[in-house]
């Protein structure tokens, strides 16, 4: 078993999003930059369900969200399983920004 990394250069900002919107997982992404117009369109117009800015996807959990142990995860939107209400047509994307913390 190896660690890998997967990286694709990029024209701009739009390229990149439009990227991760296409082959991504939709659960986790993270830009790193300074430039905060970069960071606010990454942030707010990138498909995963946690988007994050100079902040390290290791932080992608329940418990770092303060919800206790994780049960089970999917990062699809629809259908919903099981009965439906509100609560179950409804999904959230959190949106992380720090100044490059890392867990230590």
């Amino acid at each position: 078993m190896s660690a890998t990394v997967s990286v694709k250069c990029v024209r701009d900002i739009n390229d990149a999003i439009n990227h991760i919107n296409k082959y991504g997982t939709m659960h986790t992404d993270s830009i790193i930059t300074m430039n905060k117009r970069s960071a606010k369109k990454f942030l707010n117009e990138v498909k995963s369900s946690i988007a994050m800015h100079n902040t390290s996807t290791q932080f992608a959990d329940g418990g770092e969200f303060g919800f206790g142990g994780e049960v089970g995860i999917s990062t699809n939107k629809l259908p919903p399983r099981g009965p439906v209400g509100l609560n179950q047509l409804v999904s959230y994307k959190y949106q992380i920004s720090s100044n490059g913390r890392i867990r230590k």
